[in-house]
């Protein structure tokens, strides 16, 4: 029986498509956002590293409010990120004094809870080519640290004697959570050579290390450079779902019945959604369904191996045999995230390189990398029931493509 023949022909259920995706928006409006005070002088850099360092472009395409006179708060819908950008911060004017005052009473009132909702972190930007931290941005970031873990982040990093510099300010502020250069955009120099942006990746771990737990999700869907995080993250989330299923196969329903499987699959990749931060669409997602045989997936395997476990199992009534059905449901869940989480990858290179995937490699894409993933994890099961298994589930998946 050609199984592969019946998954490319089964109906897709448009419906769960927009489910998936409808519970990912849901999973994103959910997470308390992340909120990140961006601080220092004008000219420092600090939209363009917001920009590189988050999804959307929010520094440019996001909705600024005043909250106070001299601090904006800017937001976009879909982007669990609060950015509240000191505008107009001039520390050498002779308001300085009035102007660092100000600030830090946000930064108090936000720690309480008055007035503004909690900030996470602080980003302190001086650009590096100017090679010097002035004393009131000495003062200021010292009294900030007091209250909130501050990054100082050397932008425009680009010289010779960037680690002098970082050295000097290290000695400067030895409070702070860290001082990173970066060179957030490829620098064109004369003649044509570029110096390669650097130093995004090394900020965004950094910065993740002083996140609340309880902003976590938000942060590491809000940042677009670490696509390991999200991967970590993702295939962290499946394997709990793994459990979930594990616990279906054991019970006297069959797993072949898809009625208690596919809405935990369909959470879960929402979920696994939710976390990369893609803007996805319902072509892309019925693409990837349509590459393991839309919603036939949990009910053509279960049938096949419920049907055919008596052959190759003793007592496939008793315990032994719930736990075919067991490792057979949660299989088939692991491989389907992390077969997912594989296309999410290879849709965000693409994106990140200005092009998009056409459906129909993402069909295929889908299909091959499903067969890879479902090899591979069948190779953790037990020896008892991994020996018990019929040959096509280890060996014959990647052979249609």
């Amino acid at each position: 029986m050609d199984l592969w023949k019946k998954f490319k022909t089964s109906p897709l259920n448009l419906n769960l498509a927009l489910d998936l995706l409808r519970q990912a928006d849901q999973e994103v409006e959910k997470m308390e956002p992340i909120r990140i005070l961006l601080a220092g002088k004008t000219g420092s850099g600090k939209s363009t590293l917001v920009n590189a360092l988050f999804r959307e472009n929010i520094a440019s395409t996001g909705v600024g409010l005043p909250v106070t006179q001299k601090v904006q708060k800017i937001t976009k819908k879909g982007l669990p990120l609060v950015i509240y950008d000191t505008k107009g911060l001039e520390l050498h004017s002779k308001s300085q004094d009035e102007s660092i005052q100000h600030l830090l009473h946000l930064v108090k009132d936000a720690k309480k809870g008055d007035a503004v909702e909690p900030i996470h972190l602080v980003y302190y930007c001086i650009h590096a080519t100017m090679a010097r931290i002035e004393p009131q941005e000495i003062t200021l970031i010292a009294m900030l640290a007091q209250e909130l873990p501050v990054i100082v982040v050397l932008t425009q990093a680009i010289g010779e004697d960037i680690k002098g510099f970082k050295d000097s300010v290290k000695k400067a502020v030895p409070q702070v959570q860290g001082v990173i250069p970066v060179l957030a955009k490829d620098f064109e120099l004369a003649g044509g050579q570029k110096i390669k942006a650097y130093g995004l990746e090394e900020l965004t771990k950094h910065s993740y290390e002083f996140v609340p737990e309880e902003v976590e999700k938000a942060f590491i869907n809000a940042q677009r450079v670490d696509l390991a995080l999200k991967i970590a993250q993702s295939r962290s989330w499946a394997n709990k779902y793994m459990k979930t299923t594990f616990g279906i196969g054991l019970t006297p329903l069959p797993i072949a019945d898809s009625a208690l499987l596919v809405p935990i699959q369909i959470t879960m990749l929402a979920h696994i959604t939710s976390i990369f931060g893609l803007s996805i669409d319902k072509k892309q997602i019925v693409s990837m369904m349509a590459g393991v045989g839309g919603t036939g997936l949990a009910s053509m395997v279960g049938k096949y191996l419920a049907s055919s476990a008596a052959k190759w199992v003793p007592g496939v009534g008793s315990v032994t045999g719930g736990m075919v059905n067991g490792f057979t449901a949660s299989t088939v869940t692991l491989a389907l995230a992390y077969s997912y989480i594989e296309i999410l990858k290879q849709i965000t290179l693409a994106e990140n390189q200005g092009k998009k995937l056409l459906p129909k490699e993402i069909t295929a894409l889908m299909r091959k990398t499903f067969g890879q993933e479902l090899e591979t994890i069948s190779h953790r099961f037990p020896d008892k029931v991994k020996d018990s298994l019929p040959e096509w589930m280890t060996n014959s998946l990647d052979q249609y493509e």
